[in-house]
């Protein structure tokens, strides 16, 4: 059974209907004293997928409750899927004294599952984090799902980092140039600065293309660069579209055409699901 943790419902809804699955009934509770419980209502069979998008510390326990809710209930086969991975950006010690959280919270992880699948991490390196098999997902061909017809389209990643998910979408949408901005980021100030690429882009639409839509300033320097030179439109897509605090207002700002994010995280730009390319790896 598909068994959704409350951060995932639509996510999961689309799995266990992508995959002919039952989406097993889940009650989420909290205490008085703050503290949640997560139970299920129903479960029957000796395999489960528990689906969690861990957006907060809270989601994190709760996805540890349901792996251990669905291993009391029976299961023998446990796969746990992180539609979107919390910390997965904290790869690493930035500097002395910190931890490397990815790391942490993936071993956390690990003692509930047999399996891990993540859509689309920051660094598809933090699936060596975990203690059991885990596999990265590659969601990215659904962003072109939502794109209307495009006038000679250019799909732009905001680094070179992010070039495949450029060419990714492009191919999924069936025509177009890629490239990619020159960004800088200062990490004694969480600063970024970003450099136009050489490519021509009036009169053109242009397709920015990211992994995770966060504070939403990349994107909107990256959207400030192309209105200067003359862009036709300019669309925002992204597998997890996190739009934290003013992000969104950021963007609108300056000036995007519109916004399309997947499910991974559930937003007003969710437009398309990232499931089926999960479905494929189970």
């Amino acid at each position: 059974m598909i068994v959704s943790g409350s951060t995932a419902q639509a996510f999961a809804a689309a799995l266990a209907d992508a995959t002919g699955r039952d989406l097993a009934a889940v009650e989420y509770d909290r205490f008085p004293d703050g503290e949640l419980q997560a139970s299920l209502a129903d479960f029957a069979g000796d395999r489960a997928v528990v689906v969690g998008s861990t957006v907060s510390s809270d989601a994190h326990v709760e996805l540890l409750q349901l792996q251990d809710a669905v291993r009391e209930a029976g299961a023998s086969e446990v796969t746990t899927v992180l539609p979107y991975m919390g910390y997965a950006r904290q790869d690493r010690a930035f500097t002395e004294g910190e931890p490397v959280s990815a790391r942490a919270v993936a071993r956390a992880v690990s003692t509930g599952t047999d399996r891990v699948l993540t859509v689309n991490p920051h660094e598809t390196a933090v699936c060596d984090f975990f203690t059991v098999p885990a596999e990265p997902v590659d969601a990215a061909g659904r962003l072109a799902e939502p794109l209307p017809e495009l006038t000679d389209p250019l799909f732009l990643s905001p680094d070179e980092g992010a070039i495949d998910l450029a060419v990714t979408t492009r191919d999924a949408y069936g025509r177009g140039a890629t490239d990619y901005f020159e960004k800088e980021r200062d990490y004694d100030t969480g600063d970024v600065t970003v450099e136009p690429s050489d490519a021509a882009v009036a009169d053109r639409d242009v397709v920015l293309v990211d992994d995770i839509v966060a504070t939403g300033s990349t994107m909107s320097e990256a959207i400030a660069v192309l209105t200067d030179r003359g862009a036709a439109r300019v669309f925002v897509i992204c597998v997890h579209p996190m739009l934290a605090a003013d992000a969104r207002t950021k963007l609108e700002r300056a000036g995007t055409t519109a916004i399309f994010g997947t499910d991974t995280i559930e937003r007003p730009v969710s437009a398309v699901s990232a499931a089926p390319a999960v479905a494929d790896r189970l």
